[in-house]
């Protein structure tokens, strides 16, 4: 039997039918292996997270960051009481961000985070706080895409369903399945994600990190038997299509433990949207003033505290005489805090803010040193109409689809206004297309390029593949891009690790529980997507963030609400698993 490409794996034969998933089988969520903690379910409980003794209302705690996972820790810490001072070197949202095209309401290019999955619950928790609306997100393939060309060794193949594809890409997309079950116990571990058995999850992840950390991505693919049993085109046609979102390929040189935590809790599928842009989010939470709040009058929000705007960037972090944590920003005013939370890519800790070194141990310096960064590059332009909806005559096609291609562009993304395809009112209005987003080497081919030049060659590769479509005559304005490892306070778009690397992460995602440090190495608490386990998901940045609260409410002498054990009073039956040095 040929299998459909862009389908999530449970759609794949075995798997039940779409309405009994949906039905009566729970949901797969992104309850991450390594450390299964129910985020979505703490965050939900009615009594809250925890309380600090009240003598503790009001004490100050440095944030460090205003992306989501600084602004959930920073709302987090304010609803109990205590006041977050967050510091900011750039835009409120870190890499949440939207770039708004002027003139036109609603259209904005999200340059970091643009698709959601639903499975990433303790993020969704947060848009619902903050009222924000969504749409399912134009991926490849998916349901709400008029039509998708994959454009591979020259040869297009369009398609308005999976099943208008050759069989080429159902027989690679039934190998790729067969090694996910065969070679990480993809169904048990879905079926135990879904009983939220967390017993079974750790006890099948723990036997998989020892025998895969040292392996890539690409390495678990090729050795697979599936795999193997297929010409070696199959690699490049699954490293391009992928299954989902599209082309993996770029993260062939990764640790395939990366790739199966996206798998396992269903990150790589249902994708959604954030109408007005991802940033929205984070600005949300900088402006919600919560119902339930501690010591705080009612109305209190981070805005309100912080008069409109953050603190200045954070040039130092040392330890005072006193005990206390000294942050230093860039105009040179200097604040005691009991605690700090980093949210900032790890990175900035050594090559961008001056960091007392005995803040942290060798071990955790070698881990932070080590992360591996992945470069990201996007290109947006605002067009006229999303004239992808019209039909050409003579074929019967849309004239523009969502587009994988070998070329340089890699993926084009095709972004109605309003609420997506199904809005009729934003047939008329004008819309954006993300014309290349690319990661790692492919991404660094456009480091050196302006931004004109960028645009030139991007349409230049899909006039190759649509030569009859002029897309340039409905460009308007001036286009926006942006490559993370450029920008100043990021040096990268997110953590993707290497093969042997999963005992660095765990050290960074684990240092959050700091009773067994020596005292010179307490109270910086390190959040965000990279100390996650899942990275360049906002679900990890908020999880974290999360952690961080625990970490900072527990070192002032508060605790969780009765009946809501937070991710740390936890931390001994669900840590992850420890791997020897020898």
């Amino acid at each position: 039997m040929t299998l459909p490409a862009g389908t999530s794996t449970e759609d794949l034969p075995g798997a039940p039918a779409p309405g009994a998933r949906r039905g009566a089988r729970p949901p797969l969520t992104m309850l991450v292996p390594d450390f299964p903690f129910p985020y979505d379910e703490h965050l939900a409980h009615p009594a809250g997270l925890g309380s600090v003794p009240a003598h503790r209302h009001g004490t100050e705690v440095a944030v460090v960051g205003a992306g989501v996972s600084g602004l959930v820790a920073a709302h987090e810490l304010m609803k109990l009481g205590l006041r977050p001072v967050v510091h900011e070197a750039g835009e409120i949202g870190g890499r949440l961000r939207s770039a708004a095209f002027p003139g036109v309401p609603g259209a904005v290019a999200d340059l970091g985070g643009m698709r959601f999955p639903a499975s990433g619950r303790a993020f969704f928790h947060y848009v619902d706080t903050v009222g924000a609306r969504t749409s399912p997100f134009p991926n490849p393939l998916a349901p709400q895409t008029p039509s998708t060309v994959i454009e591979l060794r020259n040869r297009a193949h369009y398609a308005e369903g999976p099943e208008d594809l050759p069989a080429e890409f159902g027989e690679v997309a039934a190998a790729w399945r067969r090694a996910l079950v065969e070679g990480a116990e993809l169904e048990a571990m879905q079926e135990a994600i879904r009983r939220r058995d967390l017993r079974a999850i750790k006890e099948i992840w723990n036997r998989t990190v020892p025998r895969l950390d040292e392996e890539t991505f690409y390495g678990f693919v090729a050795k697979s038997p599936s795999f193997a049993a297929l010409p070696f085109s199959s690699r490049e046609t699954f490293g391009q299509v992928g299954f989902g979102t599209g082309g993996w390929d770029t993260d062939f040189p990764n640790s395939v433990l990366e790739i199966l935590r996206v798998v396992h809790t269903d990150a790589d599928d249902q994708h959604h949207r954030i109408t007005g842009g991802a940033q929205s989010v984070p600005l949300g939470l900088w402006r919600h003033a919560p119902a339930t709040i501690a010591h705080w009058p009612a109305g209190t929000s981070l805005e309100s505290l912080h008069h409109g705007s953050p603190r200045p960037g954070v040039t130092r972090v040392r330890r005072g005489e006193d005990g206390r944590l000294l942050v230093l920003d860039r105009w040179g005013t200097e604040r005691a805090y009991e605690a700090v939370v980093v949210t900032c890519q790890s990175w900035l800790l050594s090559a961008g803010i001056d960091t007392e070194e005995s803040l942290f141990s060798h071990e955790m310096w070698m881990a932070m040193e080590r992360s591996h960064y992945m470069q990201s590059s996007k290109t947006f332009v605002l067009v006229d109409r999303p004239f992808w909806r019209d039909r050409d005559p003579a074929t019967g096609r849309r004239v523009l689809s969502t587009t994988l291609t070998d070329r340089m562009t890699r993926g084009t993304y095709l972004l109605d206004g309003g609420e997506g395809i199904d809005d009729p009112a934003a047939a008329d209005s004008p819309a954006v297309i993300c014309l290349s987003y690319t990661w790692n080497d492919d991404a660094l081919k456009w480091l050196a390029l302006s931004t004109d030049e960028r645009v030139r060659l991007m349409l230049h590769n899909l006039e190759q593949i649509y030569p009859d479509v002029d897309i340039a005559s409905h460009v308007l304005g001036d286009p926006i891009t942006v490559s993370w490892e450029r920008e100043p306070h990021f040096m990268g778009a997110f953590r993707g690790n290497l093969p042997g690397h999963y005992r660095y992460q765990r050290r960074l995602f684990t240092h959050f529980v700091q009773d067994h440090l020596p005292p010179q190495q307490r109270g910086v608490f390190l959040a965000g997507d990279d100390i996650s386990f899942t990275p360049g998901w906002a679900e990890g940045a908020v999880t974290t963030g999360l952690n961080a609260v625990w970490g900072v409410v527990h070192q002032l002498g508060g605790s969780s609400a009765p009946g809501n054990p937070g991710p740390g009073d936890r931390f001994a039956e669900l840590a992850p698993v420890e791997l020897p040095d020898t």
